[in-house]
């Protein structure tokens, strides 16, 4: 999935002017319940202003808490201003980016704002990937790295009728073995259709009920 398949759209999203009071934009942040907002001048992102930064800008400014918040802008104060997303990017690889920051802008190439993706967004994403909402039967195993063993693997499924909730592999680096999670529908056929897995190859590490 790309950035922008899971983007929230501009007019969907809480945004402030760069002249906005640093208490208005705490008003903004307060009514939506969210930690950041992009910073725009008319259209153009220009950065971030989150809580966290508005109040370190605070504690190290050596000011009264009402003087600071109503005389600083949130251009003042906002971070990120070259770090942002073009709509493009596989949505894994913003996982690091948002892992200790709420949000991250889409811009166009004139860096014309687009919308955001949030961190919230990402992990629930990861979250349906692994079928984490859906019950079922999670089997864990691995296979010998070797041309058709996705195939093999689908073509057993489907003899058995499993419904496939998930498939994730892991160890793509690893030429001899990879790892493979897949979450099936709860059957009263789990014990065959694991044992015909193993008389495949793939090796079962584990089998849980969620």
């Amino acid at each position: 999935m790309f950035v922008k398949n899971m983007m929230i759209p501009r007019h969907d999203c809480v945004t402030v002017q760069a002249d906005t009071t640093l208490a208005a934009a705490l008003e903004q942040l307060e009514k939506n319940q969210i930690d950041g907002v992009p910073v725009l001048q008319g259209e153009r992102y220009i950065g971030v202003a989150t809580r966290f930064n508005i109040y370190e800008k605070y504690f190290l400014s050596g000011k009264q808490k009402d003087e600071f918040l109503s005389s600083i802008t949130v251009k003042d104060i906002a971070t990120h201003q070259d770090k942002f997303l073009l709509g493009e990017e596989v949505f894994e690889k913003t996982l690091l980016d948002l892992k200790d920051f709420p949000l991250l802008a889409v811009v166009d190439a004139n860096r014309k704002f687009l919308g955001v993706v949030t961190r919230a967004d990402v992990l629930s994403t990861f979250q349906s990937a692994f079928g984490v909402n859906r019950p079922g039967v999670r089997i864990a195993f691995t296979s010998v790295e070797t041309e058709g063993r996705i195939a093999r693997l689908s073509e057993i499924a489907h003899h058995f009728h499993e419904h496939i909730i998930s498939l994730v592999t892991f160890d793509e680096t690893d030429k001899l073995v990879r790892r493979i999670v897949m979450k099936v529908e709860k059957k009263d056929n789990i014990d065959r259709f694991t044992k015909k897995l193993e008389d495949q190859g793939f090796r079962i590490l584990s089998i849980q009920e969620d």
